[in-house]
């Protein structure tokens, strides 16, 4: 088939190498605008953009795929199919109706489960033992489209978002292939997803990074890894910003926030700290960084 994927951060390269790699045609690739980053904040192509403009693929980087512009330009190039994943921006009905076999979505969970933009995030966040990918057919709705095939992975206990995600984008590409070719020759076909145990996955953001110390060890435990590496979990200690890496919970009795060593207490028992990132500083071990502060006996992180 003739197709037009749309992706931008780097979990959407697999697909992308899979695709290219395919019998599939990939005549062109849309990402988001280049964006600024870093600490000077130059613009940067998305990884989808760099790795298309590699294989010598069009690229379209649309402000929004409303604009007049790119929608004349996806009708010029009559796409069979137009694979997406994590794209960033929603599709409007008319462009959707462009490809004859619509836009077909790999999305990071067991839809219903978790619609939106973080799925991982939230599958860890709250304790999911099993997730997985959907691939569906993208509607207006948000991630509401029937389903063509699904795959399932088990969360494993030590699994941060970046870690899981890698597994899941890796995996998923396969599936949308295998999607991709079953819509060629006429052998998939999208079921409608269940009305029960729809669940919503909105964007992680920095206040909710925020550790709250009073909560049980497990729950700071899954916040951490589920902010792990984006945003990134967070406290407070002597009025300056500390962001945690993975902890490790313990069965030692300490109070809420209260540090002893590289432990810290929570509403039930404390978690062994392992990586830290004080503010202006680089990444370090906790044991080294508290080592180093002396910390007052009963000091506690905010």
């Amino acid at each position: 088939m003739r197709l037009v994927f749309a992706g931008t951060p780097a979990p959407a390269l697999p697909s992308l190498r899979a695709l290219l790699a395919s019998g599939h045609d990939v005549a062109a690739v849309v990402t988001r605008p280049d964006a600024p980053a870093g600490r000077g904040r130059t613009l940067r192509p998305s990884p989808v953009k760099e790795l298309a403009l590699e294989h010598g693929v069009e690229v379209l980087t649309p402000k929004h795929p409303r604009d007049d512009d790119f929608q004349q330009r996806l009708r010029a190039i009559a796409p069979d199919c137009c694979p997406v994943v994590a794209y960033g921006a929603l599709v409007p009905r008319p462009v959707l109706d462009v490809p004859v076999h619509g836009w077909v979505n790999l999305h990071f969970s067991l839809l219903p489960a978790w619609r939106g933009a973080a799925p991982v995030q939230h599958a860890l966040l709250h304790g999911d033992e099993t997730t997985g990918a959907s691939v569906f057919l993208l509607e207006e709705g948000l991630d509401t489209g029937p389903v063509f095939g699904v795959l399932t992975e088990t969360v494993r206990p030590s699994d941060t978002s970046a870690d899981l995600l890698e597994r899941l984008s890796v995996a998923g590409a396969g599936l949308l292939v295998a999607v991709l070719d079953g819509l060629e020759a006429g052998e998939v076909q999208a079921v409608p997803q269940p009305a029960d145990g729809v669940s919503l996955a909105p964007k992680i953001t920095v206040d909710d990074a925020r550790v709250d110390w009073t909560v049980p060890a497990l729950r700071v435990d899954r916040q951490v890894r589920a902010c792990t590496p984006a945003p990134g979990a967070w406290t407070t200690l002597r009025g300056k910003r500390v962001k945690l890496g993975p902890v490790t919970v313990t069965d030692v009795p300490l109070a809420p926030g209260v540090l002893d060593g590289d432990l810290v207490g929570t509403g039930t028992t404390a978690v062994r700290l392992g990586e830290v990132r004080p503010e202006g500083k680089g990444a370090m071990r906790a044991a080294d960084w508290l080592r180093g502060l002396r910390a007052e006996p009963g000091e506690a992180f905010a």
